[in-house]
């Protein structure tokens, strides 16, 4: 999931609990399971048989690992989650697809202590943000291989530096292998939910993202209807494009109601998030999407306070499009919750996450982001028991 989140929040310390074997119980995705695997690039039933809400593991299981690293996704998948966002997809120098947060890595890996690549650090215009840093366009794979990841908001989540340095920076195609072998060692078959990551931005540099998606899609099988790859992207044009590339699942993403898609602002389009959650937008959307990633803010608006409201009716009109919503990003950490939600004095302890999850599990909404799966999967449980 991408910057455009509008409860990204960093500062403070972050709380552990892991929540061992009552997860497992939970979620079902218990290492050694029997069943027949399906690792041949077909998810059965497609993306409406997955259980609901499903819990998908941001960027796996965010909250105790660094991020995108075949640790984080592991992780989520030990513990039961349903999907795993693996990858939010940028390119490489040499034209292959990694998986970073953004393109630029100075925040989520250990390149500024490599003096060799001292003089690769540049300040670019990204999606109209000037931007300082080390971007993934400016480095072969070979080169990006060499570094480590580290641990973006280390003072939410000091726990995780334990493990910087532990992983390198994951492929696309190593993923998609990934899943393979997790399905055939599970029992079960593993779906991801990968995002593109800037479109438009990597497009004008020559390094489309869509048309290498496709390839690696196809050349793994997992091109089709019932493919367990869902697509995402925060551009509507992008999916649009995917829609006529492959067969797959394809989410729209949408950040807060006064924000424009950067592809909409390249091309002059004035409409913004709020006229794209109108029923005129869903019914657009679902011409050549099968689903909305909101902000939480647009299932439930926060007051200037940061204390929930009223639900918007975005939840029934999607629906009655035939659109399915999965929404970013619930974590269980104070700084991240709305205000109402939040327990004692100290900003990053653990708020009442559960209480949250019941709140937007009520409006109905198919599934959620989370950092945390384990608790994700436990809030589930307490939701379908009443």
């Amino acid at each position: 999931m991408g910057t455009q989140e509008s409860n990204e929040i960093t500062g403070g310390t972050g709380r552990r609990a892991l929540l061992g074997a009552a997860v497992l119980s939970a979620g079902g995705a218990v290492l050694g399971m029997t069943g027949t695997a399906r690792a041949d690039g077909h998810g059965g039933g497609g993306v409406r048989s997955l259980p609901k809400p499903t819990i998908i593991g941001h960027r796996g299981a965010s909250g105790y690992r660094p991020e995108h690293t075949f640790g984080s996704y592991q992780l989520a998948l030990d513990m039961g989650a349903d999907i795993v966002e693996a990858g939010d997809l940028v390119p490489t120098k040499d034209g292959h697809l990694v998986c970073r947060h953004e393109p630029e890595i100075g925040g989520t890996t250990d390149v500024a202590a490599h003096p060799e690549f001292a003089d690769r650090r540049k300040t670019k215009l990204l999606d109209g943000v000037s931007t300082t840093g080390w971007f993934t366009e400016d480095f072969t794979l070979a080169e990006l291989k060499t570094l480590r990841a580290t641990e973006r908001i280390p003072a939410n989540r000091p726990h995780n530096t334990l493990y910087d340095g532990r992983w390198e920076i994951p492929t696309f195609e190593e993923v998609l292998r990934w899943q393979d072998e997790q399905t055939r060692k599970r029992g079960k078959q593993v779906w991801i939910y990968p995002e593109l990551k800037h479109p438009t931005y990597f497009r004008k540099q020559g390094l489309p993202l869509e048309e290498r998606v496709a390839k690696l899609l196809r050349k793994y099988r997992k091109d089709r209807r019932n493919s367990p790859v869902i697509l995402q992207s925060f551009e509507p044009t992008s999916i649009e494009r995917l829609n006529k590339l492959v067969d797959n699942p394809l989410v729209v993403l949408l950040s807060s109601a006064g924000s424009r898609p950067w592809d909409f602002v390249e091309t002059g389009d004035p409409r913004t998030v709020a006229d794209l959650v109108k029923p005129a937008g869903l019914r657009e959307i679902a011409s050549y999407a099968q689903g909305i990633g909101p902000t939480l803010d647009l299932i439930i608006p926060r007051d200037a306070k940061g204390n929930l409201t009223r639900p918007t009716t975005l939840v029934a009109d999607a629906h009655k499009v035939g659109l399915i919503l999965h929404p970013y990003t619930l974590r269980n950490e104070n700084p991240f919750l709305p205000a109402d939600f939040r327990k004692g004095a100290d900003p990053d302890a653990y708020g009442d996450v559960f209480g949250a999850y019941r709140t937007y599990f009520a409006t109905g909404i198919d599934g959620v982001f989370t950092d945390h799966p384990d608790t994700g999967l436990l809030a589930r449980e307490d939701f379908r028991n009443g």
